[in-house]
């Protein structure tokens, strides 16, 4: 059995030399890592070790002897340690360095590409309190129905209020409906046992509209106190636009289950993108951050250079977003998606917006691109946003195959877009430029966008 150089529950005096991608500092004894929370490269720092794998371990801060001149002071523990804001205590433009940075490393590492130029992160003027959707537990805290967030890797609920990096009328409105759930003595969920009657509190709010949608997550349909409780809701949260019941009754931590009944005001909410109008279900994907989601759809749409005589195919299309932003500056707009239901939401935002020359299928991209093909239609742009596992194989082979001038890849994932991009290279597709963007400001979380153009010849 091979001795770590270091042992659990020692405590060191150590220096910090780098930021892993989820921005813990990095500190080495004998070339062993050690993972320390809250600590910035060039600190020194007394940790406690609290636990020893094979080729790493983890530790926690007792004491700063010398402090990074990026960190920042007042940064709340509380919303660090739940990774609600991991990176607070680090100065916003060494952030937006970092994110490229994490960029710059997967380029070289993974798709093999050191010289594709990583143009700076764009940031945020203010880059807090821009989410416009909260989903937040409701739990049992020292016999009090409360809410939060977790600690990081437990069940621990931490009693949040100011959540930072949400919209601070959603922050009011959690409280607001944490207090009335209080008052008609909601029981809240316990997960261990399947119990309980709340499950969570899921917000909404419209960026530019300002229409709220509150939604009751609870384990079973009927609750005898709902119709106070929505009556409060409305008396203490005049301008709420829609309050909907979710009943999801399984033991799993997916938080929303399939059935939902809408208790006041519309089914849906409004909100504008890029001027474009769109109805955001319960269920709805909808970028969390509406600022930079333009800023980033607007790089795109750059990238892409349109014509009016193009036809571009918005690949993993959602309810539209992207391709309805660009609609108008094309001949047509084809848009594929796997969810049904957000097909059917893309087909009406479009009529909602005029446009005439957007057209929908559901189903797998690849496999409606393939009949897309055999019917004549011939992209010259491709638009793709996949999740954060990145595209199937057999994505990219399709895709290649229909022949585009150039793909236009949004990535929330760095690491699937490297792997996918080389990919795409071994296919006739070389990587002009990626832009990331910073759509989660204080997370370790990075958006980018990335151009490939076929090659000549």
């Amino acid at each position: 059995m091979v001795k770590l150089p270091v042992q659990k529950n020692e405590q060191l005096t150590v220096d910090i030399i780098d930021l892993t991608h989820e921005g813990l500092g990095v500190a080495k004894i004998e070339g062993y890592p050690l993972f320390i929370e809250n600590a910035l490269p060039n600190e020194r720092v007394n940790v406690h070790v609290l636990q020893t794998k094979k080729k790493f371990g983890y530790a926690r801060v007792l004491e700063w002897l010398e402090k990074s001149p990026y960190r920042v002071e007042n940064a709340d523990n509380a919303l660090i340690r739940t990774g609600i804001a991991p990176l607070m205590h680090l100065e916003y433009s060494e952030q937006l360095k970092f994110k490229r940075e994490q960029v710059v490393n997967v380029m070289e590492k993974i798709a093999k590409m050191p010289d594709v130029p990583i143009l700076e992160t764009i940031g945020m003027e203010r880059a807090t309190h821009y989410r416009n959707k909260a989903q937040i537990p409701v739990r049992l805290l020292n016999g009090e129905l409360e809410t939060g967030f977790y600690r990081k890797n437990s069940h621990q609920l931490v009693p949040i209020e100011d959540f930072f990096i949400q919209d601070e009328k959603i922050d009011e409105i959690v409280v607001k409906v944490r207090d009335i759930l209080r008052k008609f003595k909601v029981k809240p969920y316990n997960e261990e046992n399947n119990t309980g009657e709340v499950r969570h509190i899921i917000v909404r709010k419209g960026h530019y509209s300002k229409e709220i949608m509150i939604i009751l997550v609870t384990r079973k349909a009927k609750l005898m106190t709902m119709p106070y409780i929505v009556k409060e809701i409305i008396r203490e949260i005049p301008d709420v636009t829609s309050i909907l019941q979710n009943i999801q009754p399984e033991k799993t931590n997916v938080i929303l289950g399939r059935e939902n009944r809408l208790l006041h005001g519309s089914e849906k909410i409004v909100d504008v993108l890029l001027g474009n109008k769109f109805e955001i279900s319960s269920q709805s994907f909808y970028q969390v951050n509406t600022e930079m989601a333009e800023v980033l759809y607007q790089k795109a749409i750059e990238f892409a250079n349109l014509k009016e005589e193009d036809v571009a195919i918005d690949a993993y299309c959602g309810i539209g977003t992207i391709g309805q932003s660009f609609a108008k500056k094309v001949k047509e707009v084809y848009g594929v998606e796997i969810v049904p239901e957000a097909v059917e939401d893309a087909k009406k935002n479009a009529v909602r917006n005029g446009l005439t020359n957007c057209h929908y299928e559901t189903g797998k991209a690849e496999v409606v691109m393939q009949k897309w093909l055999e019917n004549g239609i011939r992209p010259n742009v491709i638009f793709v946003d996949p999740a954060r596992k990145g595209l199937e194989e057999s994505f990219i082979t399709a895709s290649a195959k229909t022949n585009p001038e150039k793909i236009v890849y949004i990535s929330c994932n760095p690491s699937s877009f490297a792997r996918d991009v080389k990919k795409y290279a071994e296919l006739g597709y070389f990587l002009e430029k990626v832009l990331p963007v910073d759509l989660f400001p204080q997370t370790y979380h990075v958006e980018l966008v990335g151009l490939m153009s076929r090659k000549k010849g």
